[in-house]
């Protein structure tokens, strides 16, 4: 069969049809008007199989049958006989959409949790990824708990891109890093040189005061957890304004008992921060 098959192979199996259907299709249009046996050997199905072939294939419009003397001869028709199919599919899409409504409204009757609380799960790589954009929507100062730097995981070209993003909204953030996080951007920016935030300040706690085993961001009403450790990759946001504030709140009390952080060479004793600033 010529270079063309794969391409009626994609085209059924969209709508639904196996790829033997496509193979039988193929063949009568290839080969002209056959019967059962030569449809058989041409297509490469076996016999046994080929009567329930074409009786999906007639199901579909897909082919016209002669009956000849103690035989019958099948033919491809045209494959514009697709569009009614086509249009079976596009109806099944609509009643689909109308049905989503209707399971919504019964899992929202049937839901445990409280109508201002939302938790989404996110679960790989490009999920935690989604997570960090999702991060650049914020309308106020972002906190986190870093367990090590993001450039490592996301790398530098999402990485570019969530700084500038972040930088055009000015976003703001203060961030409380251990050990393996001074470890991990240290090694980073030993090899390589990219955009930072531009405000965005530090405080170091040691693990033997808060050892820290995941990521956590809170901003606006959002609480993030993250965790790129072991080969687990996931992520859970909850939405929740009592939740996110009390977050906060614990944040603070961990951020004022760290040591300033300047440029990560280092934590710098007897330096302090002025939180003072304006929030944009």
């Amino acid at each position: 069969m010529i270079n063309d098959e794969p391409i009626i192979r994609s085209y059924f199996a969209k709508l639904g049809l196996e790829a033997e259907i496509a193979d039988l299709y193929f063949a009568l249009y290839i080969h002209g008007p056959q019967t059962i046996s030569e449809l058989s050997r041409n297509a490469g199905v076996e016999r046994t199989r080929l009567y329930r072939l074409v009786d999906d294939l007639k199901a579909s419009s897909l082919v016209e049958v002669e009956i000849h003397y103690k035989r019958s001869i099948f033919k491809a028709a045209p494959i514009a006989n697709l569009r009614v199919l086509v249009s079976q599919k596009e109806q099944e899409v609509r009643g689909l959409q109308v049905e989503l409504a209707v399971v919504e409204e019964a899992l929202a009757r049937n839901s445990l949790s409280s109508p201002a609380t939302r938790v989404q799960f996110y679960q790989g790589p490009e999920g935690v990824k989604q997570m960090y954009w999702n991060e650049t929507k914020a309308t106020t100062e972002v906190v986190s708990i870093l367990y090590e730097n993001m450039q490592i995981r996301t790398l530098g070209a999402f990485f570019e891109r969530w700084v500038r993003r972040c930088n055009e909204r000015q976003l703001h953030f203060r961030g409380i890093i251990g050990d393996e996080f001074v470890t991990s951007q240290r090694a980073w920016y030993s090899k390589h040189q990219n955009e930072r935030l531009q405000f965005w300040q530090a405080r170091h706690l040691s693990k033997e005061v808060f050892p820290i085993t995941h990521g956590v961001l809170v901003y606006d009403d959002v609480v993030a957890y993250q965790n790129w450790k072991d080969g687990e990759v996931f992520g859970i946001e909850i939405y929740n304004q009592q939740i996110a504030g009390s977050q906060r709140k614990f944040f603070e009390l961990l951020w004022d008992q760290g040591l300033p952080v300047d440029d990560l060479k280092g934590p710098q004793p007897g330096k302090r921060i002025d939180k003072s600033r304006p929030i944009t």
